[in-house]
């Protein structure tokens, strides 16, 4: 784990552009036509959807492909809500290191796809804490019913694409949980230090903080590439606004081993994505992770270590078309 529409009203869309003329959907999107959520998982375009409304915890085991909830003391429900849900609790998790690192679900999707997007709603304390690893999306050849290793291995092109959607503190530079990064692994990602593949981090010109004490919508995309090309992208939006999308000629600061950070303007464009070099490699999971390591609390600084870190997630969606925020019922 240590690295671990399109059926939409036209007149909503409000088209951002983002890397020359490229343009993605904001603001609303598949969930405007489903009031609260309710009845978004039975959209032909929906891969899976959980509200956490009715789950037990026994029942989390059959709508997920793998649990982790070391001593039962990693995942509880709690009652709240985005707004606009139509649903009254939510799912939590709390890492408390050195008893455990945290928890996950994982879900196989019911079918591969070579784009998809996948949006859930987090919500951080006030008293939030830095965590290592986020939720997770991508795929795995052959597709599997657990999450799969390859922490400072770079992958072959043929076998595993990934993309981590996490806060990070920046090494203690910023208060947790931190400001929103992509960390995707693939088979043309670069080195880090000591020659070993630990991810290369990609942010927004702008930095986007993770907020405190409130439901926030994220949304990814991950386009794959055709192989041989380099035309894959990935997108991600925040409470419907799109504020980062990466694609080929996206203008971008320098490379380093840790990655680079776009730029509204100037930098070397983005040679692109080659997630891929063989197109039966897929997207086809998605890990709602929360993993929190006595490592990366030393790495940000954190004087209590042993503090628990909690956070909460409800109303995930993974679909092939935009799905946007929640749409309050009337």
């Amino acid at each position: 784990m240590r690295n671990i529409f399109l059926l939409i009203v036209a007149s909503s869309l409000v088209p951002s552009a983002v890397a020359g003329e490229a343009k993605l959907p904001e603001g609303p999107g598949l969930a405007a036509k489903y009031a609260g959520d309710e009845g978004i998982a039975s959209d032909p375009a929906v891969l899976f959807a959980a509200d956490f409304e009715r789950d037990s915890l026994a029942e989390l085991e059959r709508a997920w492909n793998n649990v982790s909830n070391k001593d039962g003391k990693v995942i509880q429900f709690a009652d709240d809500h985005p707004i606009g849900s139509s649903g009254r609790r939510c799912l939590q998790m709390t890492a408390t290191v050195p008893l455990n690192e945290g928890g996950h679900l994982y879900k196989r999707l019911p079918r591969e796809v070579d784009r998809a997007f996948a949006r859930f709603y987090v919500k951080f304390p006030e008293d939030a804490g830095h965590i290592h690893h986020f939720v997770h999306f991508g795929g795995y050849r052959p597709a599997t019913n657990w999450p799969q290793g390859g922490a400072g291995e770079k992958p072959r092109g043929d076998e595993r694409m990934t993309v981590g959607i996490e806060p990070t503190g920046d090494n203690g530079r910023r208060d947790p949980p931190g400001v929103w990064n992509l960390y995707p692994y693939w088979h043309e990602m670069k080195p880090s230090a000591g020659n070993r593949y630990w991810g290369n981090s990609i942010q927004p010109a702008t930095p986007a903080v993770a907020p405190r004490g409130e439901w926030q919508c994220v949304e990814i995309m991950l386009q794959a590439n055709t192989p041989g090309q380099r035309d894959g992208e990935l997108a991600l939006w925040l409470d419907g606004k799109l504020v980062m999308h990466v694609r080929k000629g996206s203008p971008r600061g320098p490379w380093t081993g840790m990655g680079f950070r776009l730029l509204d303007e100037g930098g070397e464009p983005f040679e692109g994505f080659s997630w891929r070099t063989d197109d039966r490699l897929k997207i086809n999971f998605f890990w709602l992770l929360h993993y929190v390591t006595e490592t990366n609390q030393q790495r940000n600084r954190v004087a209590d270590q042993t503090k628990p870190v909690t956070v909460r997630f409800d109303n995930i969606v993974v679909s092939e078309e935009y799905i946007g925020p929640i749409a309050a019922a009337k």
